[in-house]
């Protein structure tokens, strides 16, 4: 545990994390704001998509190392080197010359993300007590909404006014900032760095487990297969080999024995569904926004807005919940909200207003802040102190992964309902159809076509959220399951 921090330096403290958080949080929107410019100025759209897979990969890989780590020697020293490396990535990015090198920068970048996203989830269970964190977690969560906001506005701006250079250099001075603010403010353990025994073989072979997995979930429905399914058996095969030299060394990267513990396999499970869930309402609501009711892209953005300012509100109510009830029934209570939202969607028509939305976003605003903040918490509190950074670490890598496998999934159901109904009406194609989700290139489609064009659009939204719908039954499902026990938590 961290040591206490006076009032004064909590809050300074509170305030480097939200940045951080903040500063991470943006990073991937922005970049896509600004990558048909980074693309004219590089030429490279042929590896435009590894910019962002390969940040993705790296963060996922090295969370849970750096999770460990933080057990280890602290977590001062390991959230200063993370803000670090991702400065210094954020500034090769900025120089980069050509594709190849704005990879190669993407790479450190990521794995700078991999120990500030964990971390600062891990600060704030040393630093707050239970009945404070679940509000604190659900402020600096909202950090990722606010930026989901801000960011398309701020890299417009940017690429036009400066150049798509700042993009990346702009963290540069946000992360010197928050480096200087942890190391003087953060009163972090001292640990005898000297007596540290690093699980090579385990950490080589947990590389070798995520790294195939995440690759896989690139390349489905993407050419071959056979990439996809080789690359699981790779991530398999390592696994196997990883739980049989973890249960043999001293000190494991990955403790096994937490995956004996009922209540911290369903709650991480739960959050990878809602993180999946999460990645499609946030995803698509912009893109029925745009390509059926014509909104611009910044009135897509808002759709999802109150979503992110409720989430605030869930996260409290959790923290009060916390104390009173097992994890198990405040799921329950979450999954109703988010059934209400997703319901609402499958029920939503063509022509149906933008308010509509609005209002089903804060509905599941309030499901997402219930359930994160719920699963985050319990991660952290059924497992014993010293392992706290590594349930954190995996709690992230498995919201992480969550994502990154319906993002791809997703793609898959949207793209096979736009080429369907491509190939049933002969005049429209699917480079039409990805015109239409563009409001200033859906100008240029012939006006006749574009109802029927609105329909098949709509026909694959649809079926994007029946998809969300399964993961709220697997998550309902799984649930069902869990420890009935009240004083989980309030008995720490």
């Amino acid at each position: 545990m961290e040591k206490r921090q006076t009032q004064s330096h909590l809050m300074i403290v509170t305030v480097a994390i939200f940045i951080a958080t903040f500063m991470t949080a943006i990073e991937g929107t922005i970049v896509s704001t600004a990558m048909p410019t980074i693309i004219g100025s590089l030429h490279g759209v042929s590896l435009m998509n590894w910019v962002f897979s390969i940040y993705l990969l790296m963060t996922a890989v090295s969370t849970p190392i750096y999770g460990k780590l933080s057990d280890m020697i602290g977590r001062k020293p390991v959230f200063m080197f993370g803000l670090g490396l991702f400065v210094v990535g954020s500034v090769l990015c900025s120089m980069s010359n050509s594709m190849l090198t704005l990879i190669l920068a993407r790479v450190v970048q990521g794995l700078g993300s991999g120990a500030i996203q964990p971390l600062t989830f891990t600060i704030i269970a040393d630093i707050f007590p239970l009945d404070k964190r679940a509000k604190v977690l659900g402020l600096n969560g909202s950090s990722w909404g606010i930026a989901a906001v801000i960011a398309p506005l701020l890299g417009g701006f940017i690429v036009e006014k400066l150049s798509w250079h700042w993009v990346f250099l702009i963290n540069l001075p946000i992360g010197i900032i928050t480096i200087g603010l942890i190391w003087v403010f953060f009163k972090g353990d001292k640990k005898k760095i000297g007596k540290v025994k690093i699980d090579y073989a385990g950490t080589s072979l947990l590389i070798l487990v995520l790294l195939p997995i995440m690759l896989a979930l690139q390349y489905i429905g993407v050419g071959s297969p056979l990439v996809p399914i080789g690359l699981t058996l790779v991530s398999i095969i390592a696994l196997f080999i990883f739980i049989h030299v973890e249960k043999r060394v001293d000190d494991p990267i990955m403790p096994l024995n937490l995956f004996k513990n009922k209540t911290f396999v369903i709650q991480n499970i739960i959050a990878l569904l809602i993180s999946g869930f999460l990645i499609g309402f946030e995803a698509y609501i912009p893109t029925w926004m745009q390509g059926i009711l014509g909104l611009s892209p910044s009135m897509g953005g808002f759709a999802v807005t109150p979503s992110s300012v409720v989430w605030i509100f869930g996260s409290f109510w959790a923290g009060s919940l916390l104390k009173k009830y097992a994890p198990n029934r405040i799921i329950y209570i979450s999954l109703v909200f988010l059934a209400i939202a997703n319901a609402a969607l499958l029920f939503a028509q063509v022509g149906t207003p933008f308010v509509y939305f609005l209002s089903l976003a804060a509905v599941a605003g309030l499901g997402f802040g219930l359930t994160i903040t719920t699963t985050t918490v319990t991660a952290q509190t059924v497992v014993p102190s010293e392992n706290i950074g590594v349930a954190t670490s995996f709690n992230t890598l498995l919201r992480t992964i969550g994502q990154s496998l319906m993002v791809s999934v997703y793609g898959i159901v949207l793209n096979t309902a736009l080429a369907n109904g491509a190939a049933e009406n002969k005049k429209i194609t699917v480079d039409m159809m990805n015109k239409l989700i563009d409001p200033q290139t859906a100008s240029q489609l012939p006006p006749e076509l574009l109802p029927k064009m609105k329909e098949i659009l709509f026909s694959g939204l649809h079926n994007i959220f029946v998809a969300s719908a399964i993961l709220l039954v697997v998550a309902l499902v799984l649930n069902a399951f869990e420890i009935k026990n009240n004083r989980i938590l309030t008995s720490k």
